[in-house]
């Protein structure tokens, strides 16, 4: 609820957190790549004109195989990462976070067809908004997700300073997680949805102001070495 947060969990117990990208950052990537691939016809179509009949069939054949299978070698050879891709730092993973196996481009690739129908990508935009990890027909279907690369995730946040209070009720650890999540990435939430999603815990509000309570909440559960009290 917090954010587009996509938790795996190993075999050895292990959370990782994988943030996903959204439509609009995946559709600039998208954009980007057909104007690489838009730019690579007309120079090829340039060369193959001189060649008559024969250069246009030439083209056509060249034309199918950059278009289905531009994204498979991308993400298959570059981990997971076309240049638009690459450009806006997300890449291609399956959903258990390990890197894309050729199966699964090749379907989330081949379906980009179905996404598209019934024209200007209407039905994998749907999935993408109705889906938590905003994954295409192509994403289902191939069990693959679009994040961020490791290395354009931001580091773990420090609690807001707040004097440690301990909850008024039992919580249990996903309920723990929640709250020191909020308190984390509070800072990075329009003000209107970071007050909406502190109204929420209303049994450990009390009356007191949501955010500041469970600021405060967050850096009891923490404990000190996470919260950025004052000195």
């Amino acid at each position: 609820m917090l954010d587009t947060i996509h938790t795996v969990q190993t075999p050895e117990g292990v959370e990782l957190n994988l943030r996903v990208a959204g439509p609009v950052v995946r559709g600039i990537a998208w954009g980007t790549d057909l104007a690489l691939r838009t730019a690579l016809y007309v120079g090829f179509g340039m060369t193959m004109g001189l060649l008559g009949r024969f250069g246009q069939g030439l083209l056509l054949i060249a034309v199918f195989l950059v278009e289905w299978f531009y994204p498979v070698f991308f993400e298959l050879f570059s981990r997971g990462q076309t240049p638009g891709k690459k450009l806006m730092g997300i890449r291609v993973v399956n959903e258990n976070g390990t890197p894309v196996t050729w199966p699964a481009s090749m379907a989330r690739n081949l379906l980009r067809f179905a996404d598209f129908l019934p024209g200007f990508y209407a039905l994998g935009l749907a999935s993408m908004l109705l889906d938590s990890s905003f994954r295409r027909l192509g994403d289902l279907a191939a069990g693959t997700i679009v994040v961020y690369s490791v290395s354009e995730l931001a580091p773990t946040r420090a609690i807001p300073a707040a004097p440690p209070l301990a909850p008024p009720l039992p919580l249990e650890l996903s309920e723990q997680r929640a709250v020191i999540a909020y308190a984390e990435r509070s800072p990075f939430l329009s003000e209107e949805r970071a007050q909406e999603l502190a109204a929420i815990p209303a049994p450990l509000l009390a009356g007191d102001d949501p955010r500041e309570r469970l600021f405060r909440i967050a850096a009891w559960l923490s404990g000190p070495e996470r919260s950025a009290t004052a000195r």
